[in-house]
């Protein structure tokens, strides 16, 4: 049995975390300001410390380290209903060793307590935060949805670790906002940040700018020149939509992140580089490895630790916060006044389907600026909606994930055997799987058992199972 110390100013949080101590076969005590929560502690000493952000008197994240010196080691785990990126990436710094952003589900509460007891028997001593790092501006990634408190969470994580971290979303959705984020948070902030799309290089080009080259190593190298892995010395370079690096590049770059040392074209001695990299695309790059075009081993060295950024259209409730932030900084770019918003240009603005994501909604909100001075934006002021791109790989696979959801949460309304879910979703995509590559195939068991990876007796027996022998 383990002892829980809620410190929050809101009764029904203390309640509600209480109770579900309780359930877990735990006690807890609660307290409605950091002081009481102190003096709590140092009576009798908690196994664990929830504490919010924001409270009377002195902060969440101040009181973290008075309750180091007054416990010693006791796991945290920070809630606000403040979730901001700053917050998370203190947080962290500060020891915590979860972050919850209000509302949240009593299941995700349960699922942190029970992380950060296992951790009471690992930990010895609190860890040291790291050194603060010197002021910078705005992060700029704007977001109170849940979709976005994960996302800033994730980057909080790992933002002052070393470790490769790949960003995946839709095109337009911030993965280089994202990217910034991890490295002015991190340990490397007072180095170089190096941004490249490695799509708008030409294959001949690539190499010549990831790595450099020495005089004379091509036609038209007159100079020497830095390449971009060893500007970013020190610090972060960011290689967005790294599926479209050339093969015989990808290789090279494995060597370059397994040795830090860079060879530039022509040279016949490497150069040593100390940097971190951080990739984002919009492909499936598991899809790309696959099909042959993206190396295995490069691509299980990049993927060190994901970082999904949501479509706009997953996390609406942010639109209004969006186009606030939006017109306040393009208004103040221009030196006018900042339009208000009609209601309903509002309701338009959060109704459209936002192919192009968030970069799509700030060229809306700069073109309505434009035209509405500094007036209102009124709904003839916005621009004509982007079509709709051809469908990708990646955006069909999201879309049909999009549909297992939502057809599981109907079926989690019906009182089913736990049993029958998995099984009952098996009966429902199995079926057209199998006929589409059985009829690509014209029948021939061995070569779709092939094309879907199974064992052509395995393959027999679904399309018994399903009536498709037969047709």
């Amino acid at each position: 049995m383990a002892r829980l110390l809620v410190v929050d100013d809101e009764q029904s949080i203390c309640w509600g975390l209480s109770k579900l101590a309780r359930e877990m076969g735990h006690t807890a005590s609660t307290a409605a300001s950091a002081e009481q929560g102190l003096e709590a502690a140092r009576e009798k000493r908690p196994d664990v410390i929830v504490i919010d952000v924001r409270l009377p008197g002195m902060d969440g994240l101040e009181a973290m380290e008075h309750f180091r010196e007054a416990v010693g080691a006791v796991p945290i785990i920070v809630i606000t209903a403040y979730g901001e990126l700053p917050t998370a990436v203190q947080a962290v710094r500060n020891g915590a060793v979860d972050y919850l952003a209000k509302p949240f589900d009593l299941g995700v509460a349960q699922h942190a307590i029970e992380r950060a007891l296992e951790s009471v028997t690992t930990r010895a001593e609190p860890a040291a935060p790291p050194p603060p790092q010197p002021a910078v501006g705005d992060d700029r990634i704007v977001g109170n949805s849940p979709a976005m408190q994960a996302v800033f969470k994730r980057i909080a994580l790992v933002a002052d670790s070393d470790v490769c971290v790949h960003l995946r979303g839709e095109s337009g959705t911030g993965k280089e906002l994202a990217a910034r984020a991890v490295h002015r948070y991190g340990r490397r902030a007072t180095g170089p940040f190096v941004a490249i799309n490695v799509a708008s290089l030409s294959p001949t080009l690539a190499e010549s700018e990831l790595f450099g080259h020495t005089r004379g190593a091509f036609t038209g190298a007159d100079q020497p020149r830095k390449g971009l892995l060893e500007q970013a010395d020190g610090g972060t370079i960011f290689l967005d939509e790294v599926a479209d690096i050339p093969m015989p590049i990808q290789v090279k770059l494995l060597r370059a992140l397994e040795h830090g040392e860079v060879l530039p074209v022509g040279a016949t001695r490497s150069v040593r580089s100390d940097f971190r990299i951080i990739s984002a695309t919009h492909q499936n790059l598991p899809q790309c490895v696959a099909q042959g075009t993206f190396r295995h081993d490069l691509y299980f060295r990049l993927i060190t630790f994901e970082v999904e950024i949501p479509p706009l259209r997953e996390r609406r409730d942010d639109i209004p916060l969006l186009i606030e932030h939006f017109i306040a900084t393009l208004a103040a770019k221009n030196g006018q006044a900042p339009p208000t918003v009609s209601h309903e240009a509002l309701e338009e603005l959060q109704r459209l389907p936002w192919h192009g994501n968030v970069r799509e909604l700030r060229n809306a909100v700069e073109h309505a600026i434009v035209l509405a001075r500094s007036g209102t934006i009124a709904l003839d002021h916005l621009p004509p909606p982007m079509p709709a791109p051809l469908v990708s790989h990646a955006v069909q696979e999201d879309a049909l994930a999009q549909l297992i959801r939502q057809w599981t949460a109907t079926q989690l309304d019906e009182p089913q055997q736990p049993s029958e879910l998995y099984d009952r979703l098996l009966r429902v995509v199995e079926p057209p799987l199998l006929r589409v590559v059985m009829q690509a195939h014209h029948g021939q068991c061995a070569s779709a058992a092939r094309r879907l990876g199974l064992h052509r007796t395995t393959l027999r027996k679904k399309l018994d199972q399903f009536g498709i022998a037969d047709e």
